[in-house]
């Protein structure tokens, strides 16, 4: 039985992994230092369903505890690691910023010994589509400059990319990094945008919409995600073959790989808006802002180097995606 190894297990997109993988022939160990930077009570929520697979354990413990997630990686053994802890946010970035380093830098530089140390096969690490910061290009592509990070959050999520090809380059550990694009759904995260709108119209408070509304994200729903994440898992089998030379896609042979995983069709803000209050069935007040620091205007996926890798190919469109979202909401606070 294979070992996987997830991290930020009762945070969301951990959540859904672990629970995906938890009706396959894996043994499930998930990580989580189950801090406060949202409602605690929904990840212990996350985690008792969790709980109720056989095949998935849980340990509380924070990626930047050396001694912790060195004895975690000696007593586990994990074949593969999927690393989705990481302190959230680019806005929290601006008046937090040490939590950034303590988790996404340290905590990353754990993860990538623990993975050196005990032989693990693939190392599948948690990016994002706030990389490609300044840039105004569209869509995003992998091979497109990253070095204009608009956001302290961004710029540890570039320097995850950069620690693990250093660890790929100098020991041979297979890395795939998943530029992750504004993922939502049910179990989702409260700060994040579709989801702070969702509790203040449903309270009648008015909801604050940035640059004037003139904005576009390339929702993802989380299923469609995990599909994503799930089928990138063994690609290290794959990995392991390019190292002879037998595959052309993997730049200088190494076993190192960086993923847009993203919907590939961004949505004007405030059509994700009118799709909200349709599903809540409330109408929003909105009071429009000026653009907020660390913030950028569109995000958009080219998705065409994982549909090569892995036949990747969303399939759930926002207003599917928000109506199960509000479904769960709904039951789960009323």
């Amino acid at each position: 039985m294979q070992k996987i190894l997830i991290t930020g297990a009762a945070g969301f997109i951990g959540f859904h992994l672990a629970q995906r993988l938890g009706g396959q022939d894996a043994a499930v160990l998930g990580i989580d230092n189950m801090n406060d930077y949202y409602d605690v009570s929904l990840k212990h929520a996350r985690l008792a369903e969790l709980k109720k697979q056989d095949n998935f354990t849980f340990i509380q413990a924070d990626l930047a505890d050396d001694a912790a997630i060195e004895k975690i990686f000696s007593d586990f053994k994990p074949d593969i690691v999927v690393n989705m802890a990481a302190q959230a946010g680019v806005r929290y970035s601006l008046d937090n910023p040490r939590a950034y380093i303590r988790s996404n830098i340290d905590g990353f530089m754990n993860i990538l010994e623990g993975c050196r140390h005990h032989a693990v096969k693939h190392l599948v690490f948690a990016s994002s589509s706030s990389v490609y910061g300044a840039n105004t290009k569209v869509p995003f592509n992998e091979k497109d400059n990253v070095d204009h990070p608009v956001s302290l959050y961004a710029a540890t999520k570039k320097s995850n990319e950069l620690m693990a090809h250093s660890y790929t380059h100098l020991y041979g550990l297979p890395c795939t990094g998943l530029r992750f694009f504004t993922v939502y759904g049910p179990w989702g995260r409260p700060d994040m945008a579709y989801f702070k709108f969702a509790n203040q119209i449903m309270k009648g408070e008015p909801i604050d919409v940035f640059n004037n509304g003139k904005m576009k994200r390339d929702f993802t729903y989380i299923d469609d995600i995990i599909d994503g994440v799930v089928g990138t898992l063994e690609l290290h089998d794959e990995i392991e073959t390019s190292v002879g030379g037998k595959t052309t896609h993997i730049e200088n042979n190494e076993p190192y790989r960086i993923y847009n995983i993203g919907n590939n069709n961004p949505v004007p803000l405030m059509d994700m808006i009118g799709i909200l209050e349709v599903a809540l069935g409330k109408k929003a007040v909105i009071e429009m802002k000026p653009m907020q620091a660390g913030d950028v205007i569109e995000t958009y996926a080219d998705i065409d180097a994982l549909t090569q890798a892995i036949g990747y190919k969303p399939t759930t469109d926002l207003k599917t995606g928000l109506k199960k979202f509000v479904t769960w909401y709904k039951e789960f606070y009323f």
